[in-house]
């Protein structure tokens, strides 16, 4: 069992209430991910900000939860039969969350429709627009050579059209509401972030921008996009 108190992890993080779940994040696409679903599933937590700088993320402190150095991360001392959980990965998180209470996540063959869903966002839909991002709005704008920002644009577009057509006729990817839905929206979210939707050709589209904003109007998924809180 993890001693959270005395983990590595706390020395620079340190726990208020070691007895409910840690989670130690950033209010980016991948970190809100698990914030909402925290609220949406009513669990007890304590969020703590983990920066995106070099300081936090490879830092001795946080490398000894998350060797891979990326948020988000959690410890639940209360995990099966009563062992403690150390996770990271937030596809990973939130399936473990999801079996954990029961909720978002169906049993049966429903439920591997949302694991699908699910991954298309892990291993498509975030890794895709996030490079875009990085070529439209931060650092590799300044590169001239216009393929790698025309590869990841046009492969948004693929995407952003797979989900048009798998939502035609739904409010939820998956049928009802769910993890992946957790997963997908607030990469769609990102979009505005990033400076990408008008080239993306967002407004041509009709499914997914409704889909985003039915996420975005529940109450948890409002309290979970700012958690933890930005600094000022």
């Amino acid at each position: 069992m993890t001693d959270i108190p005395n983990h590595p992890i706390s020395r620079r993080w340190p726990a208020e209430n070691p007895e409910v779940l840690q989670l130690y994040s950033f209010p980016t696409p991948n970190g809100v991910k698990v914030a909402i679903a925290l609220e949406e599933m009513g669990l007890d937590y304590e969020p703590h900000l983990v920066t995106l700088s070099d300081a936090d993320v490879k830092s001795r402190e946080f490398l000894s939860l998350n060797p891979n150095n990326k948020i988000p991360a959690i410890i639940d001392p209360n995990g099966p039969d009563g062992v403690s959980v150390e996770l990271w990965e937030s596809g990973a998180i939130l399936i473990y969350l999801a079996e954990k209470t029961g909720k978002l996540l169906p049993e049966g063959a429903a439920k591997y429709e949302v694991l699908k869903w699910l991954m298309f966002q892990m291993g498509g839909l975030g890794p895709m627009f996030g490079q875009l991002g990085f070529f439209v709005k931060f650092a590799g704008k300044e590169i001239e050579d216009p393929r790698p920002r025309e590869r990841y644009l046009n492969e948004g577009k693929r995407l952003l059209n797979v989900l048009e057509g798998a939502l035609e006729g739904r409010d939820w990817i998956a049928g009802d509401y769910s993890i992946a839905d957790i997963a997908i929206a607030p990469w769609l979210r990102a979009l505005e972030m990033y400076g990408t939707k008008e080239i993306l050709g967002w407004n041509d589209l009709k499914n997914v921008p409704a889909y985003l904003d039915r996420f975005l109007e529940r109450p948890a998924v409002q309290r979970g996009l700012n958690i933890p809180a930005r600094p000022e």
